[in-house]
C-alpha cells in the first residue's frame, strides 16, 4: 500500500505544480498516470510543439516545461505510480480513500486530487480486423520500455512527433526499423522530419510512403505486416513489432463510475470556494474539471493548485493554523534536505 498525504491522480502540468504547492505546505504527493511518462499531453502528444501562455515564458517547448516542472518539484520528492490507470476508489472509515489501478496497485490518502486533464489517455487504434489478437504480442501503442526492441525488426506507422522520434530513437537499438505513413507529408518538428529523411538516405530508415499497414501476421507473436503501397500490390514485410502512433484519444475512464457529478464529460466543482467535487475530500483541477467561466488553460489549472492544496491543508490538519509565507521571504525547504532562499542582506556601513 503506497500511502501519501495528496494522491494525485494524472502527472501533466497541473498534477505536477500541485506537488510544488503542496510541498510549501509540508505535504507529501503521489502521482497515477496511465502514460510511461510524466507531462500528460505535453510529453506524449506535443513535446516539441512551442506553447505562449505561459506566465514569464513568451515561448517554451510543451516537453521543457515539462523538465521544468520536474525540476522544480524535485526537492519535494514526489512518488510515481506510471503506466497505470487509476481504476476504483473506495472511502475508508477514517475518511482517507483507497485508489486501486488496473494492474492492482493499492494507494491510500486523506485527499484525492484529479489532476486528470482531459482525462486517461486510450490510444487510436487502426481499422485492422485481427489487431487485438497480438496486442502485448507484438503490437504496442506506445513505447514504454525502448529495450524490448533490441536487435527486433520493427514496423512503426503515423505521421506525427511520436512516429517521427520513436522511428529515429530506434535506430540505434532495433534490427530495423520501418516507417510507414499514408501520405508523403509528415506532420512533426521540421528538425524531426530532417532528421528521418537523413537517416533514410543512410539506409538507416525504411520509409514507405504513401501507404497503410492492413494485416498484423503470425500466430503466437507477430512476424509481419501486410503493406498497402500506392499504386502497387499488397506485399509482406517481416516485423517483430508493430507500433501503431496514431495518437490518443482523451476519455474520462474509470473515474467516471466514482460517484462524482459530472457534466460534458467533465467533473463538477466549487470553483467558489476550493475545487472540490461533490464528494468531500475529492477535489478536481485543470482540464478535467468544470465550473461557470471555466477556461481549458494550464495556467488556469495552476491557480486552481494552489487553492486546492490550501483546502487540502486544512482538511489533513483541522487542528493546526497555516499562515501563508510567500517564498520569497521564507525560502522553500524540500523534503530532501535543501533550502533554497534569496541571498541574506549585508548589513555594512558606508564610510
Amino acid at each position: 500500500m503506497i500511502q501519501t498525504d495528496i494522491l494525485i491522480i494524472g502527472a501533466g502540468p497541473t498534477g505536477l505544480f500541485t506537488v510544488f504547492e503542496a510541498g510549501l505546505l509540508k505535504l507529501r504527493c503521489h502521482l497515477i498516470d496511465a502514460l510511461p511518462q510524466p507531462g500528460g499531453q505535453c510529453s506524449e502528444i506535443y513535446p516539441k510543439k512551442p506553447i505562449y501562455d505561459i506566465p514569464a515564458y513568451p515561448e517554451i517547448l510543451a516537453g521543457d516545461l515539462t523538465k521544468n516542472l520536474m525540476e522544480q518539484i524535485k526537492q519535494f520528492e514526489p512518488g510515481f505510480t506510471l503506466g497505470e490507470r487509476a481504476d476504483t476508489i473506495e472511502k475508508q472509515d477514517d475518511g482517507t480513500f483507497i485508489v486501486t489501478t488496473n494492474k492492482g496497485t493499492k494507494h491510500q490518502a486523506p485527499v484525492v486530487a484529479i489532476a486528470g486533464g482531459l482525462g486517461s489517455f486510450e490510444p487510436r487504434k487502426p481499422p485492422i480486423p485481427n489487431i487485438a489478437d497480438f496486442e502485448d504480442k507484438g503490437v504496442e501503442y506506445m513505447i514504454k520500455e525502448p529495450e524490448l526492441y533490441r536487435d527486433k525488426d520493427v514496423v512503426i506507422a503515423g505521421g506525427g512527433d511520436s512516429a517521427l522520434d520513436w522511428s529515429i530513437f530506434l535506430t540505434d537499438v532495433a534490427k530495423s526499423v520501418t516507417l510507414i505513413h499514408r501520405r508523403n507529408e509528415f506532420r512533426g518538428a521540421l528538425d524531426s522530419v530532417e532528421k528521418v529523411q537523413e537517416l533514410k538516405n543512410l539506409g538507416k530508415i525504411n520509409l514507405i510512403t504513401p501507404a497503410e499497414v492492413k494485416a498484423v501476421l503470425g500466430e503466437n507473436h507477430v512476424t509481419g505486416v501486410v503493406v498497402e503501397e500506392k499504386g502497387k500490390e499488397p506485399y509482406m514485410i517481416d516485423a517483430d513489432h508493430f507500433i501503431p502512433l496514431f495518437g490518443l484519444a482523451p476519455k474520462l475512464g474509470p473515474i467516471a463510475n466514482w460517484g462524482l457529478e459530472i457534466e460534458k464529460n467533465a467533473i463538477k466543482v466549487n470553483n467558489a470556494l476550493d475545487y472540490q467535487t461533490n464528494v468531500e475530500g475529492i477535489y478536481a483541477i485543470g482540464d478535467v474539471n468544470t465550473y461557470p467561466g471555466k477556461l481549458k488553460l494550464i495556467l488556469c489549472g495552476f491557480h486552481e493548485a494552489t487553492l486546492m492544496c490550501q483546502s487540502a491543508y486544512k482538511r489533513i490538519h483541522p487542528d493546526k493554523k497555516y499562515v501563508m509565507k510567500y517564498t520569497t521571504v521564507g525560502g522553500v525547504d524540500g523534503f530532501d534536505g535543501t533550502r533554497k532562499e534569496a541571498p541574506k542582506a549585508v548589513v555594512k556601513a558606508i564610510q
